[in-house]
């Protein structure tokens, strides 16, 4: 039966149903994000409209938050459709348990109240939200078609942000739910937070364990780049 199986795994057809839940949660969040975004960009094209110096810092940040993250779940949705065949897989369980605690860990931020923040304090984690956003964007475009949520290998990438720390992509998504969890300040968020992080380094290990024995040059890449801050970490 496994043998049976075996070629099937090799084809497009296999990896795109792999993909197919994945690509539903991101249409799903599409859809739910759309009518309140509509409503947001409304509101922020009236101040434009009659005067655009009383437009509030937070209105606008958050505004370019949500069409940053709507325009993320977009190009993931195209990408995961059309990405490479995996060379390799990370087999056994905790390598995929691994990417699905670290990738929808923040999901649980939605059973915690937000918190009334300080203006300052609220801009400070939009701003978060806006770069790590911004920063996971550049990654997916770099990435393009290699893209992967368990531990795959499919084709190395080496240039743009992947020039500079191996897992850009994971670190715009830490610094994003860093900007989320401050938005739910208490000790549950720190918790949820710290769950998250800590999912994700140990998916981090598990990618760069399959990418090495995939391709040969990694170990040079690896010796050259930082995982995730150049000269630090």
């Amino acid at each position: 039966m496994q043998r049976a199986i075996a070629p099937f795994r090799q084809t497009k057809l296999y990896d795109l149903l792999t993909a197919a839940p994945l690509i539903a949660w991101f249409s799903y969040c599409v859809e739910q994000m759309l009518p309140s975004l509509t409503q947001r960009l409304a509101l922020v094209m009236t101040f434009v409209r009659t005067d655009l110096s009383v437009l509030p810092p937070t209105l606008l940040l958050r505004t370019i938050s949500e069409v940053a993250t709507l325009a993320f779940f977009v190009l993931s949705i195209v990408l995961y459709a059309m990405r490479y065949t995996p060379q390799r897989t990370s087999l056994g369980i905790l390598p995929r348990l691994a990417a699905m605690v670290g990738t929808f860990s923040s999901l649980g931020f939605l059973l915690l109240p937000t918190q009334e923040l300080s203006t300052g304090l609220y801009l400070v984690s939009l701003l978060l939200l806006v770069g790590g956003i911004g920063f996971s964007i550049c990654a997916l475009l770099v990435l393009g078609r290699s893209i992967s949520l368990l531990p795959e290998a499919r084709r190395l990438v080496t240039r743009g942000p992947y020039g500079l720390v191996r897992h850009p992509l994971y670190l715009g998504e830490m610094v994003a739910v860093t900007g989320i969890a401050l938005q739910h300040f208490s000790v549950w968020a720190l918790l949820l937070l710290i769950v998250g992080w800590a999912f994700q380094f140990l998916r981090m290990t598990y990618e760069e364990r399959v990418l090495s024995k995939s391709f040969p040059e990694y170990a040079d890449y690896m010796a050259r780049t930082a995982r995730l801050v150049p000269g630090i970490y």
